[in-house]
């Protein structure tokens, strides 16, 4: 089956979710679940700048609610599900696969239909009949949303409670009474448009044009994409006068706007794709540093 088409834009907020190969669990202990948040997602905040809403840990799946500043949603969902696997494989001795094929991301109309998508999030474990109340489950967004103490700086909860109130008491109270009332309501998901959409009648008409366009990109082979790109041989020529960094800047300017795979720089510089891989990284975690 084709991969749906992914649509990236700065300021693009997403539900994301993956489960485990075949139903599997991807959370067996609470030290999973803190590598999870704490060091997968945490990571990616920093180093792609995403903005995490809202999540919820379930056993065999999680449920995330991101906004990509940068419009960098693959990036950013590789690295956290890469370095939670990584991790997650060597704590309990295995190796290979525990995520099920792709996560699924759906874009969310952030004015619209945000704050319905966090409610749902938090509240997945009481429509599991796991707990009675959200606030019994120590592993969703819901807690920290609620606690009068600041919170880390890879979750932010500010948007959300300026929702509800301008003073953070009031937001958090009306906050709580907003989720309470959800349980028992149907699914934000009755409005999901092409199973990847949800948002107001415009919002879904602008996304459903950008799919097209991209599926007509897709379309079109590489080769003529492409076409007008510089020659690699000429964005490389003078590597050796350059400085270091300016010799991973080059790098980097072949890959992302020029296209090139990191193989294909790899084999022209004579050296690994890994190789290639980590100085993209340095200018991207550069890049980011000036942001802060």
């Amino acid at each position: 089956m084709a991969r749906p088409l992914r649509i990236e834009f700065p300021g693009a907020v997403y539900h994301v979710t993956a489960r485990g190969n075949a139903q599997q669990r991807i959370f067996v202990t609470d030290e999973d679940r803190r590598s999870f948040l704490e060091g997968a997602l945490a990571g990616a905040v920093k180093r792609y700048g995403i903005v995490c809403h809202g999540y919820c840990l379930m056993d065999n799946h999680y449920h995330v609610i991101v906004e990509t500043p940068s419009g960098n949603l693959s990036r950013a969902m590789r690295q956290v599900n890469g370095v939670y696997t990584q991790a997650f494989n060597w704590r309990h001795t295995r190796s290979g696969h525990i995520l099920q094929g792709r996560y699924t991301a759906i874009l969310v109309e952030k004015d619209s239909h945000l704050l319905e998508v966090a409610r749902y999030v938090v509240l997945n474990p009481v429509r599991a009949g796991m707990v009675m109340s959200p606030g019994e489950w120590r592993w969703s967004s819901y807690g920290r949303m609620t606690a009068p103490k600041k919170q880390p700086v890879w979750f932010t909860r500010d948007w959300i409670l300026s929702q509800f109130a301008e003073e953070k008491v009031a937001a958090q109270r009306r906050y709580r009474k907003f989720v309470q009332e959800g349980i028992g309501r149907e699914s934000p998901w009755k409005d999901l448009v092409g199973e990847t959409i949800l948002g107001g009648e415009q919002f879904v008409r602008t996304m459903e044009g950008l799919l097209r366009r991209k599926e007509t990109e897709k379309e079109i082979p590489r080769s003529q994409r492409l076409a007008h790109r510089p020659v690699l041989s000429d964005i490389l020529r003078d590597r050796k006068t350059m400085t270091r960094e300016q010799q991973e800047q080059a790098v980097y300017e072949a890959h992302v706007h020029s296209g090139y795979t990191m193989k294909e720089i790899a084999d022209y510089l004579g050296i690994h794709y890994a190789s290639v891989s980590r100085r993209i990284r340095r200018v991207e975690s550069k890049m980011y540093d000036c942001k802060t």
